[in-house]
Protein backbone atom coordinates (compact mmCIF):
# COMPACT_ATOMS: atom_id res chain seq x y z
CA UNK A 1 0.00 0.00 0.00
CA UNK A 2 1.55 2.87 -1.33
CA UNK A 3 0.52 6.73 -1.47
CA UNK A 4 -1.93 8.10 -4.03
CA UNK A 5 -0.59 9.55 -7.10
CA UNK A 6 1.19 13.51 -6.11
CA UNK A 7 -0.83 16.52 -7.24
CA UNK A 8 2.02 19.18 -8.14
CA UNK A 9 0.85 22.47 -7.23
CA UNK A 10 -1.08 21.78 -4.18
CA UNK A 11 -0.91 23.99 -1.47
CA UNK A 12 -1.79 23.00 2.43
CA UNK A 13 -2.46 24.72 5.36
CA UNK A 14 -1.30 23.16 8.65
CA UNK A 15 -2.42 24.13 12.57
CA UNK A 16 -0.97 21.98 15.29
CA UNK A 17 -2.36 22.86 18.85
CA UNK A 18 -2.51 19.41 20.66
CA UNK A 19 -0.50 20.03 23.46
CA UNK A 20 2.19 23.29 24.54
CA UNK A 21 3.40 24.43 21.37
CA UNK A 22 1.51 26.29 18.76
CA UNK A 23 2.51 25.94 15.29
CA UNK A 24 1.36 27.31 11.59
CA UNK A 25 3.32 25.49 8.50
CA UNK A 26 2.35 25.36 4.62
CA UNK A 27 3.41 22.75 2.72
CA UNK A 28 3.42 22.14 -1.45
CA UNK A 29 3.30 19.68 -3.37
CA UNK A 30 6.16 20.48 -5.90
CA UNK A 31 6.52 20.05 -9.19
CA UNK A 32 8.76 17.01 -9.72
CA UNK A 33 6.27 15.55 -7.19
CA UNK A 34 8.71 16.08 -3.97
CA UNK A 35 6.44 17.90 -0.88
CA UNK A 36 8.06 21.61 0.09
CA UNK A 37 7.83 22.82 3.23
CA UNK A 38 7.20 26.65 2.48
CA UNK A 39 6.53 28.07 6.08
CA UNK A 40 6.66 26.50 9.43
CA UNK A 41 6.52 28.57 12.40
CA UNK A 42 6.45 27.52 15.96
CA UNK A 43 5.81 29.08 19.41
CA UNK A 44 6.54 26.70 22.42
CA UNK A 45 5.30 27.70 25.83
CA UNK A 46 7.73 26.38 28.04
CA UNK A 47 8.11 29.76 29.45
CA UNK A 48 4.48 29.66 30.52
CA UNK A 49 4.23 26.24 32.19
CA UNK A 50 8.03 25.86 34.07
CA UNK A 51 6.71 27.14 37.03
CA UNK A 52 4.31 24.02 37.47
CA UNK A 53 6.61 21.80 36.23
CA UNK A 54 4.66 20.43 33.28
CA UNK A 55 1.78 21.25 31.12
CA UNK A 56 -1.59 23.11 32.37
CA UNK A 57 -4.28 22.76 29.83
CA UNK A 58 -6.00 25.87 31.07
CA UNK A 59 -2.76 28.04 29.55
CA UNK A 60 -1.77 26.20 27.13
CA UNK A 61 -5.36 26.28 25.82
CA UNK A 62 -5.36 30.35 26.04
CA UNK A 63 -2.23 30.53 24.63
CA UNK A 64 -3.24 28.89 21.79
CA UNK A 65 -5.75 31.67 21.37
CA UNK A 66 -3.58 34.59 21.88
CA UNK A 67 -0.86 33.53 19.35
CA UNK A 68 -2.41 31.60 16.96
CA UNK A 69 -3.84 34.11 14.66
CA UNK A 70 -0.78 35.53 14.73
CA UNK A 71 1.84 32.68 14.04
CA UNK A 72 -1.16 31.48 10.93
CA UNK A 73 -0.38 35.58 8.91
CA UNK A 74 3.28 34.86 10.07
CA UNK A 75 3.19 31.45 7.87
CA UNK A 76 1.70 32.88 4.98
CA UNK A 77 4.13 36.08 5.21
CA UNK A 78 6.87 33.51 5.10
CA UNK A 79 5.60 31.56 2.27
CA UNK A 80 4.83 34.44 0.35
CA UNK A 81 1.50 33.96 -0.33
CA UNK A 82 -2.26 35.17 0.18
CA UNK A 83 -5.05 33.11 1.43
CA UNK A 84 -6.25 32.58 -1.69
CA UNK A 85 -3.56 30.45 -3.00
CA UNK A 86 -4.52 27.58 -0.73
CA UNK A 87 -6.11 24.34 -1.38
CA UNK A 88 -6.92 23.25 1.95
CA UNK A 89 -6.57 23.32 5.78
CA UNK A 90 -5.74 20.49 7.68
CA UNK A 91 -5.63 20.85 11.50
CA UNK A 92 -4.46 18.36 14.45
CA UNK A 93 -8.25 17.04 15.60
CA UNK A 94 -6.56 14.47 18.15
CA UNK A 95 -5.27 12.90 20.07
CA UNK A 96 -4.13 15.89 22.48
CA UNK A 97 -5.79 18.54 25.63
CA UNK A 98 -9.09 19.34 24.26
CA UNK A 99 -9.08 22.80 24.84
CA UNK A 100 -5.93 23.55 22.92
CA UNK A 101 -7.32 21.37 20.35
CA UNK A 102 -10.59 23.23 19.81
CA UNK A 103 -8.76 26.42 19.35
CA UNK A 104 -7.12 24.94 16.28
CA UNK A 105 -9.97 23.16 14.82
CA UNK A 106 -12.37 26.14 15.35
CA UNK A 107 -9.47 27.90 13.23
CA UNK A 108 -9.61 25.64 11.21
CA UNK A 109 -12.78 25.58 10.08
CA UNK A 110 -13.05 29.61 10.05
CA UNK A 111 -10.28 29.53 7.61
CA UNK A 112 -12.18 26.67 5.46
CA UNK A 113 -15.53 28.23 5.46
CA UNK A 114 -14.55 31.66 4.74
CA UNK A 115 -11.63 30.94 2.11
CA UNK A 116 -13.80 27.85 0.03
CA UNK A 117 -11.14 25.74 1.29
CA UNK A 118 -11.14 22.09 1.50
CA UNK A 119 -10.92 21.04 5.48
CA UNK A 120 -8.61 17.64 6.71
CA UNK A 121 -8.91 16.64 10.45
CA UNK A 122 -5.46 14.73 11.05
CA UNK A 123 -4.30 12.15 13.69
CA UNK A 124 -1.67 13.68 15.66
CA UNK A 125 0.22 10.22 15.56
CA UNK A 126 -0.41 9.59 11.75
CA UNK A 127 1.73 13.14 11.36
CA UNK A 128 4.30 11.68 13.45
CA UNK A 129 4.35 8.49 11.48
CA UNK A 130 4.42 9.92 8.08
CA UNK A 131 7.40 13.08 8.98
CA UNK A 132 10.11 11.01 7.82
CA UNK A 133 8.13 11.11 4.23
CA UNK A 134 8.28 14.51 4.16
CA UNK A 135 12.02 15.12 5.33
CA UNK A 136 13.21 11.77 3.03
CA UNK A 137 11.01 10.61 1.08
CA UNK A 138 10.62 6.84 2.90
CA UNK A 139 7.90 4.98 1.65
CA UNK A 140 5.84 2.30 3.40
CA UNK A 141 5.73 -0.20 4.88
CA UNK A 142 8.21 0.60 7.21
CA UNK A 143 8.45 0.10 11.62
CA UNK A 144 7.38 2.60 13.57
CA UNK A 145 8.70 3.38 17.03
CA UNK A 146 6.83 6.49 18.55
CA UNK A 147 7.92 7.89 21.56
CA UNK A 148 6.44 10.91 22.91
CA UNK A 149 5.01 12.86 26.26
CA UNK A 150 1.91 11.16 25.40
CA UNK A 151 2.28 7.84 23.49
CA UNK A 152 4.51 5.11 23.49
CA UNK A 153 3.95 2.65 20.29
CA UNK A 154 5.15 0.34 17.95
CA UNK A 155 3.15 0.55 15.23
CA UNK A 156 3.98 -1.55 11.47
CA UNK A 157 2.76 1.48 8.81
CA UNK A 158 1.62 -0.35 5.56
CA UNK A 159 0.55 2.44 3.78
CA UNK A 160 -1.69 5.58 4.11
CA UNK A 161 -4.34 5.05 6.64
CA UNK A 162 -3.44 1.57 7.16
CA UNK A 163 -1.68 0.88 10.30
CA UNK A 164 -1.18 -1.82 12.82
CA UNK A 165 -0.09 -1.29 16.90
CA UNK A 166 2.41 -3.91 17.71
CA UNK A 167 2.83 -2.74 21.13
CA UNK A 168 1.91 -0.04 23.09
CA UNK A 169 2.48 1.71 26.93
CA UNK A 170 0.14 0.25 29.89
CA UNK A 171 0.91 2.95 31.93
CA UNK A 172 3.24 5.83 31.36
CA UNK A 173 4.37 7.16 28.20
CA UNK A 174 8.29 7.82 28.08
CA UNK A 175 8.19 11.82 27.73
CA UNK A 176 6.03 11.49 30.62
CA UNK A 177 8.65 9.71 32.61
CA UNK A 178 11.36 11.51 31.96
CA UNK A 179 9.56 14.09 32.56
CA UNK A 180 8.47 13.04 35.93
CA UNK A 181 12.01 11.52 37.04
CA UNK A 182 13.13 15.09 36.06
CA UNK A 183 10.43 16.84 38.56
CA UNK A 184 11.24 14.49 41.69
CA UNK A 185 14.46 15.44 41.28
CA UNK A 186 14.28 18.92 41.30
CA UNK A 187 15.36 19.72 37.90
CA UNK A 188 14.09 21.99 35.12
CA UNK A 189 11.36 21.43 33.06
CA UNK A 190 11.11 20.58 30.31
CA UNK A 191 12.33 17.50 32.11
CA UNK A 192 13.82 15.40 28.88
CA UNK A 193 16.54 17.61 27.77
CA UNK A 194 17.49 18.03 31.35
CA UNK A 195 17.76 14.04 32.33
CA UNK A 196 19.51 13.40 29.11
CA UNK A 197 21.91 16.73 29.84
CA UNK A 198 22.73 15.41 33.65
CA UNK A 199 22.95 11.35 32.24
CA UNK A 200 25.67 12.37 30.15
CA UNK A 201 28.25 13.00 33.29
CA UNK A 202 26.89 10.41 35.60
CA UNK A 203 27.59 6.44 35.78
CA UNK A 204 24.68 4.47 34.61
CA UNK A 205 25.44 1.20 36.32
CA UNK A 206 25.29 2.76 40.01
CA UNK A 207 22.01 2.44 40.61
CA UNK A 208 20.28 -1.16 39.84
CA UNK A 209 16.86 -0.08 38.12
CA UNK A 210 14.74 -2.65 36.58
CA UNK A 211 14.22 -3.19 32.73
CA UNK A 212 10.28 -3.29 32.43
CA UNK A 213 9.06 -5.81 29.91
CA UNK A 214 12.47 -7.00 29.01
CA UNK A 215 12.21 -10.55 27.84
CA UNK A 216 8.16 -10.90 26.98
CA UNK A 217 7.07 -11.89 23.99
CA UNK A 218 4.41 -9.20 23.73
CA UNK A 219 5.67 -6.13 22.63
CA UNK A 220 3.64 -3.52 25.65
CA UNK A 221 5.86 -0.80 27.22
CA UNK A 222 5.82 0.13 30.60
CA UNK A 223 7.60 2.74 32.86
CA UNK A 224 5.81 3.17 35.61
CA UNK A 225 7.64 1.00 38.03
CA UNK A 226 10.71 2.39 36.86
CA UNK A 227 10.52 5.72 37.43
CA UNK A 228 8.89 4.73 41.09
CA UNK A 229 12.16 2.64 41.59
CA UNK A 230 14.19 6.16 40.99
CA UNK A 231 12.22 7.82 43.36
CA UNK A 232 12.96 5.22 45.91
CA UNK A 233 16.72 5.62 45.23
CA UNK A 234 16.13 9.22 45.46
CA UNK A 235 14.67 8.91 48.78
CA UNK A 236 17.50 6.53 49.87
CA UNK A 237 20.12 9.24 49.95
CA UNK A 238 18.97 11.68 52.72
CA UNK A 239 20.89 14.82 50.79
CA UNK A 240 21.40 13.79 47.01
CA UNK A 241 24.45 15.61 45.46
CA UNK A 242 24.44 16.76 41.44
CA UNK A 243 26.61 13.78 41.40
CA UNK A 244 23.65 11.52 42.76
CA UNK A 245 21.34 13.16 40.59
CA UNK A 246 23.53 12.67 37.63
CA UNK A 247 24.12 9.14 38.68
CA UNK A 248 20.07 8.18 38.57
CA UNK A 249 19.76 10.38 35.48
CA UNK A 250 22.20 8.17 33.52
CA UNK A 251 20.69 4.77 35.32
CA UNK A 252 17.15 5.95 34.34
CA UNK A 253 18.38 6.86 30.84
CA UNK A 254 20.13 3.35 30.23
CA UNK A 255 17.35 1.53 31.75
CA UNK A 256 15.11 3.07 29.09
CA UNK A 257 17.68 2.35 26.62
CA UNK A 258 17.72 -1.47 27.37
CA UNK A 259 14.15 -1.90 27.71
CA UNK A 260 13.38 0.01 24.12
CA UNK A 261 16.27 -2.02 22.68
CA UNK A 262 14.50 -5.33 23.42
CA UNK A 263 11.27 -4.37 22.33
CA UNK A 264 12.68 -2.99 18.99
CA UNK A 265 14.20 -6.39 18.60
CA UNK A 266 11.37 -8.83 18.81
CA UNK A 267 9.69 -5.76 16.72
CA UNK A 268 12.05 -6.48 14.16
CA UNK A 269 11.78 -10.17 14.17
CA UNK A 270 8.03 -9.40 13.39
CA UNK A 271 7.90 -7.24 11.08
CA UNK A 272 10.75 -8.85 9.24
CA UNK A 273 8.43 -12.04 9.50
CA UNK A 274 5.48 -10.44 7.96
CA UNK A 275 7.49 -8.95 4.94
CA UNK A 276 9.73 -11.88 4.30
CA UNK A 277 10.23 -10.08 0.29
CA UNK A 278 10.92 -6.51 1.81
CA UNK A 279 14.47 -6.09 0.43
CA UNK A 280 15.52 -3.09 2.71
CA UNK A 281 13.14 -2.88 5.87
CA UNK A 282 13.38 0.38 7.70
CA UNK A 283 12.43 1.86 11.33
CA UNK A 284 11.23 5.29 12.05
CA UNK A 285 12.22 6.68 15.22
CA UNK A 286 9.85 9.52 16.03
CA UNK A 287 7.86 11.94 18.25
CA UNK A 288 9.74 14.11 20.72
CA UNK A 289 11.51 11.58 22.48
CA UNK A 290 13.19 10.50 20.16
CA UNK A 291 15.60 13.88 20.01
CA UNK A 292 17.58 12.45 22.86
CA UNK A 293 20.80 11.89 21.34
CA UNK A 294 21.88 8.87 24.14
CA UNK A 295 18.72 7.24 22.88
CA UNK A 296 18.73 7.71 19.45
CA UNK A 297 22.83 5.88 19.30
CA UNK A 298 22.00 3.29 21.10
CA UNK A 299 18.72 2.28 18.73
CA UNK A 300 20.40 2.92 15.82
CA UNK A 301 23.27 -0.02 16.62
CA UNK A 302 19.85 -2.34 17.47
CA UNK A 303 18.44 -1.72 14.32
CA UNK A 304 21.49 -1.94 11.97
CA UNK A 305 22.15 -5.50 13.85
CA UNK A 306 18.71 -6.60 12.89
CA UNK A 307 19.51 -5.96 8.79
CA UNK A 308 17.16 -2.78 9.26
CA UNK A 309 18.01 1.16 8.28
CA UNK A 310 17.24 3.85 10.63
CA UNK A 311 15.34 6.70 9.94
CA UNK A 312 14.84 9.71 12.29
CA UNK A 313 13.33 12.99 11.16
CA UNK A 314 15.70 16.29 12.33
CA UNK A 315 15.18 17.17 15.98
CA UNK A 316 13.30 20.33 14.74
CA UNK A 317 10.75 17.80 13.21
CA UNK A 318 10.36 15.25 16.20
CA UNK A 319 8.41 17.73 18.34
CA UNK A 320 5.50 18.91 17.67
CA UNK A 321 4.85 21.09 14.44
CA UNK A 322 2.41 22.25 11.64
CA UNK A 323 4.33 20.90 9.03
CA UNK A 324 4.19 17.41 9.75
CA UNK A 325 0.03 18.17 9.95
CA UNK A 326 -0.13 20.41 6.57
CA UNK A 327 1.93 16.95 4.70
CA UNK A 328 -0.54 14.60 6.22
CA UNK A 329 -2.95 16.76 5.25
CA UNK A 330 -1.93 16.98 1.72
CA UNK A 331 -1.55 12.88 1.18
CA UNK A 332 -5.23 12.90 2.43
CA UNK A 333 -6.39 15.26 0.08
CA UNK A 334 -4.58 14.18 -2.98
CA UNK A 335 -6.41 10.48 -2.15
CA UNK A 336 -9.66 12.53 -2.18
CA UNK A 337 -10.54 13.08 1.01
CA UNK A 338 -12.59 16.00 2.13
CA UNK A 339 -13.77 16.04 6.14
CA UNK A 340 -16.68 17.82 6.96
CA UNK A 341 -16.90 20.62 9.07
CA UNK A 342 -18.58 18.95 11.79
CA UNK A 343 -15.79 16.69 12.33
CA UNK A 344 -14.94 16.77 15.89
CA UNK A 345 -11.77 17.00 18.03
CA UNK A 346 -10.73 14.03 20.35
CA UNK A 347 -8.68 13.73 23.22
CA UNK A 348 -8.27 10.12 22.38
CA UNK A 349 -7.73 8.84 18.82
CA UNK A 350 -6.13 5.45 18.59
CA UNK A 351 -4.06 5.02 15.28
CA UNK A 352 -4.81 1.37 14.68
CA UNK A 353 -8.65 1.16 16.10
CA UNK A 354 -8.67 -2.50 15.60
CA UNK A 355 -5.97 -3.45 18.05
CA UNK A 356 -6.23 -5.61 20.88
CA UNK A 357 -7.02 -3.57 24.63
CA UNK A 358 -3.57 -4.00 26.06
CA UNK A 359 -3.81 -5.83 29.70
CA UNK A 360 -3.77 -2.97 32.75
CA UNK A 361 -3.80 -0.26 29.76
CA UNK A 362 -7.32 1.44 30.15
CA UNK A 363 -8.27 4.21 27.42
CA UNK A 364 -4.53 4.58 27.04
CA UNK A 365 -4.61 0.83 25.79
Amino acid sequence: MGFPPPLPGTVVFGIETSCDETAAAIVRRGREGEAEILADVVLSQIAEHAAFGGVVPEIAARSHLEHLPVLMRKALEIAGMEWADLNAVAVTAGPGLMGGLLVGMMSAKALALSRNLAFIAVNHLEAHALSPVLTEGLSPPYLLLLVSGGHTQLVAVEGLGHYRRYGTTIDDALGEAFDKVAKMLGLGYPGGPEVERLAAAGDPRRFALPRPMKGREELHFSFSGLKTAVRTAALSIETLTEQDKADLCASFQQAVIETLADRLQRACRKFRAEHPDLAAPAVVLAGGVAANRAIRAALAGVVEEAGFSLHAPPLAMCTDNAAMVAHAGLLHYEQGRRDLLSAPARARWPLDPNAEPAIFAGVKG
